[in-house]
């Protein structure tokens, strides 16, 4: 994917320091120059490959996403021609995904006013496979809209919970927890 960092390239080593950045500081108080320092590059080296603050964040929204895209076709590609089973196991992963990858989080769950358009607008890209999955199967099934609404939330909120209690030790971050998403997720779809 173009624009996707190269391993041990400086322009990873950015964007690793920026994720760093913008969990400790989140977007009003990102530092480019920080960043810089801690790469021990200079001032314009960020400016060099990113452009301006704005074309940082999208970068680091991009190489998320992208971690998260290639973890989600090996997973469609086991589960091929089961819509259903595509998305209850994309739903599992994405708990693992939030939950392995904290320093991830505050990228997926940015909510800021001065981020842009773009960057929004990627950032919620992370959770497209999952929907579209519940709205295929839904649809393959003659559900209603009504119907495939209350799916979507109730598998959202399924995932996000289970991150966030999982998270916060309220949950244990462990296989069988794991069975329990997978099974609700699973057995929301036998419900109406």
């Amino acid at each position: 994917m173009a624009g996707q960092p190269r391993k041990n390239s400086k322009r990873n080593l950015l964007i690793q320091k920026g994720i760093e950045e913008l969990n400790r500081y989140g977007i009003a108080g990102f530092s480019i120059r920080r960043v810089a320092d801690d790469c021990g590059v200079s001032c314009g080296a960020p400016y060099k490959h990113f452009g301006n603050k704005n074309g940082f964040i999208t970068a680091i929204v991009e190489y998320v996403n992208q971690t998260w895209f290639d973890a989600q076709k090996e997973i469609v590609a086991n589960c091929q021609g089961n819509t259903r089973q595509q998305l209850v196991e994309i739903s599992v992963n994405y708990v693992k995904f939030l939950v392995e990858n904290p320093h991830f989080r505050s990228i997926l769950m940015l909510k800021d006013d001065s981020l842009d358009t773009v960057s929004h607008n990627m950032r919620g890209q992370l959770s497209f496979t999952s929907r579209s999955l519940v709205e295929k199967y839904c649809d393959e099934v003659g559900m209603p809209a009504d119907v495939k609404a209350r799916k979507l939330y109730v598998v959202r909120a399924l995932i996000y919970g289970a991150a966030l209690m999982m998270d916060n030790g309220e949950l244990e971050y462990n296989e069988t927890n794991l069975d329990y998403v997978r099974f609700n997720i699973d057995r929301e779809f036998d419900l109406l």
